[in-house]
């Protein structure tokens, strides 16, 4: 029986365009129902002078107050925007996902939909990955950032010196969601969860090349923004998984075994121990170090088991899906 794809409502038609475009901005909006129009009109103002064929995907994320509604009555004059419905919200990372799934483009661009990106950025960034083969992905870094509350600044502050330090990919800037990529690096990344904080870190471990240039931005003057102080905690559960992914998923034994090696050796050590002294003839029934002896070596034992059943399932990923565990590029003959 086939897979029906439970995150995404069906699409609107889409009308077929002489030739596929050269830029796709993906937009997850959620709630932004009074700055829907101005964003569309923004981004064609921005990206219309230059010449370049695009696309607007905006994935409203299961809006309540009918920004799909109004995303319906904007495309009927506006054949380069693709809007995406999804059924419920499902967070932001799924909504990006949903919007990559569906670019066509040579250039990816994304940006938020509170209008405090500004899209006169985007031309520039997308010159600069046309022209400068070196670079990959371009990271927008808010230099002169105006949100005022302190309950956006101080969480963005503590992310950006975690994931830096934490992941070793190093921006001033993780939060901006103005950024513009090569093509090629969208389509090996997936975003899960709330991984869209970590694009630059997936980005990296795919073997993009990041600069980050200063981009505009502009406070909110309609809507309310859905970040808050609480965002810190979920990013130190989220920086574990990714450095996790980034240093072992391809060797989870080394990352499991380790641990287990650390806590079986003293373990058995401690078991050595004790039974030395059973043969000497001391009394070791109910001394607390036997249980411990005893606990630490089964932990160990059981997180090699677990390591040793990760490069199990890492193999099953890879042979069984036909997946190769790298990326390379092949330069064409001249």
């Amino acid at each position: 029986m086939p897979q029906v794809l439970e995150f995404a409502q069906p699409e609107l038609p889409v009308r077929a365009t002489a030739e596929a475009p050269e830029v796709s901005v993906v937009v997850p909006v959620f709630n932004e129902f009074d700055n829907l129009g101005d964003l569309v009109d923004r981004i064609h103002a921005a990206l219309a002078p230059t010449g370049r064929r695009f696309e607007l995907i905006v994935v409203d994320d299961g809006s309540r107050d009918g920004s799909g509604a109004l995303l319906t009555r904007l495309v009927a004059e506006r054949p380069w925007l693709r809007p995406v419905l999804l059924v419920r919200n499902y967070g932001q990372s799924s909504a990006l996902q949903a919007g990559f799934d569906r670019v066509r483009g040579r250039y990816v661009v994304t940006l938020d939909g509170d209008l405090q990106n500004d899209p006169l950025d985007i031309p520039a960034m997308i010159e600069r990955l046309d022209t400068d083969p070196d670079v990959d992905m371009i990271s927008g870094w808010r230099q002169q950032r105006q949100d005022k509350a302190l309950s956006r600044r101080l969480p963005s502050v503590i992310a950006n010196k975690l994931i830096s330090t934490t992941t070793g990919v190093h921006l001033h800037d993780y939060g901006c969601a103005l950024k513009a990529y090569r093509r090629d690096i969208i389509d090996r990344i997936r975003l899960y969860g709330e991984l869209h904080r970590f694009i630059p870190s997936l980005a990296r471990d795919a073997g993009a090349r990041i600069a980050e240039v200063p981009v505009r931005h502009h406070a909110r003057t309609r809507g309310v923004s859905k970040y808050g102080i609480d965002r810190t905690f979920r990013v130190i559960l989220d920086l574990v998984l990714i450095v996790f992914f980034m240093r072992y998923r391809q060797r989870p034994l080394h990352a499991f075994g380790a641990l287990g090696l650390w806590l079986a050796t003293p373990g058995a050590a401690i078991l050595g121990w004790m039974g030395l002294l059973k043969l000497f003839g001391h009394d070791i029934a109910g001394r607390p170090l036997l249980m411990a002896g005893v606990m630490l070596l089964l932990m160990g034992v059981q997180l090699i088991v677990a390591g040793l059943i990760g490069e199990l399932l890492i193999r099953i990923y890879h042979e069984g899906r036909g997946r190769p565990q790298y990326h390379a590029q092949e330069p064409e003959a001249r």
